[in-house]
């Protein structure tokens, strides 16, 4: 069975750091691409990062450029988000998921995702 497993988040200052990471099982993680998402209170869902099966080519939305890394550890079916110079519009539950076929229902499935506060 599909699964993600979010860690890392915590509160943390203005301008501080955090690493997340997300392990994926239940399917070939090699295979597929990897989203990070996340949802602050009262708000959409969005798009923070999506990284490509081979590792090499990572799409970040315009608020995070310059701040957010994106990484794979197949080997450890694991993605990570390293995010620095954080800012309070950050705080949000982020989450992972494979890039699956929109007709294929594991896309339907998430994790508990991490709660990131970012607050003096």
């Amino acid at each position: 069975q599909v699964q993600f497993v979010e860690s890392g988040g915590g509160l943390v200052q203005p301008g501080g750091s955090l690493r997340l990471s997300c392990v994926g099982s239940g399917f070939t993680f090699s295979n597929y691409a990897i989203t990070w998402y996340r949802q602050a209170p009262e708000k959409e869902r969005e798009i923070v990062a999506v990284i490509s099966v081979t590792g090499d080519n990572v799409v970040y939305r315009d608020t995070v450029k310059g701040r957010f890394i994106m990484s794979r550890d197949d080997a450890k079916s694991t993605v990570y988000l390293q995010m620095n110079s954080l800012i309070p519009d950050d705080t949000a539950v982020y989450y992972c998921k494979a890039v699956f076929p929109k007709t294929d229902t594991r896309g339907n499935i998430w994790g508990q995702g991490t709660q990131v506060t970012v607050s003096s």
